[in-house]
């Protein structure tokens, strides 16, 4: 690279989350209501849809990764919901236990949960400030 150019970071590509079974992950993930933008289960991978964005969450099945308990330490992925304490409902009506109580955040309310191999995402809602919002 020359002294006149840099790279510019344009924005997220996909989440890589690795996972130990693709099955059990794709059905862990639908139940939290995330949509299969593909599936791939002989190179053992699968993309989610988040939202309208074409980048999304990929599952990418790691040999011999056992599962974790949460909340291991790992790094998080919150994503934007409407409303946290929705969207805490209805992960646990679909039997998705959560990782606490709904919990308040300087912009609203967050709500996280993990899958079976320790990946910790969080559902965040900008209730107290809509003005930073994606549908503000």
């Amino acid at each position: 690279m020359s002294d006149d150019q840099s790279y510019e970071l344009l924005g997220f590509d996909n989440v890589l989350l690795p996972v130990g079974d693709l099955g059990e992950a794709v059905g862990f993930y639908e139940r939290a209501g995330f949509a299969v933008a593909f599936r791939f289960d002989e190179g053992g991978i699968a993309l989610l849809k988040v939202g309208g964005e074409t980048p999304g969450i990929l599952l990418r099945v790691e040999d011999g990764l056992g599962r974790r308990p949460p909340a291991w330490p790992s790094p998080r992925l919150w994503l934007e919901v409407p409303d946290a304490r929705v969207a805490a409902r209805e992960l646990a009506a679909a039997g998705i236990a959560l990782l606490d109580e709904v919990f308040s955040v300087a912009t609203g309310w967050t709500v996280e949960i993990a899958d079976p191999w320790g990946n910790i995402l969080g559902f965040a809602d900008y209730t107290k400030r809509p003005e930073l919002s994606r549908r503000s």
